[in-house]
């Protein structure tokens, strides 16, 4: 399993802004391979953290080349103050299964 980690401090978001933020979730959930997505604000830094979880690296790239994530990423200083992404491996998960959120693997931390 990967996950791509999208950082960002925000700038004013209009109605592009949501419009295309919807269509580029919307793709992702239409990849096969998406697995699901969390969101986290912190308001006392102001940072928005979103995480998609995926399958594999492939799916992942899918979004990558997304025209509606190549238009956002062309666009992101109108709407950011800053970004970063992080892809990572998940090596493990593990806790409560009835959080539903990703698969829990069986074994022991």
């Amino acid at each position: 399993m990967y996950s791509s980690t999208f950082i960002f401090l925000k700038k004013q978001f209009d109605e592009e802004f949501y419009a295309l933020d919807k269509a580029i979730a919307d793709a992702a959930k239409s990849i096969p391979g998406y697995l699901c997505e969390e969101s986290w604000e912190n308001p006392e830094s102001g940072f928005v953290s979103n995480v998609y979880y995926w399958e594999s690296l492939e799916a992942l790239h899918e979004l990558v080349r997304h025209p509606k994530h190549l238009q956002a990423k062309a666009s992101q200083e109108k709407w950011l103050d800053g970004y970063q992404v992080v892809i990572s491996q998940v090596l493990k998960t593990y806790g409560n299964t009835e959080f539903g959120v990703l698969p829990v693997q069986k074994s022991n931390p």
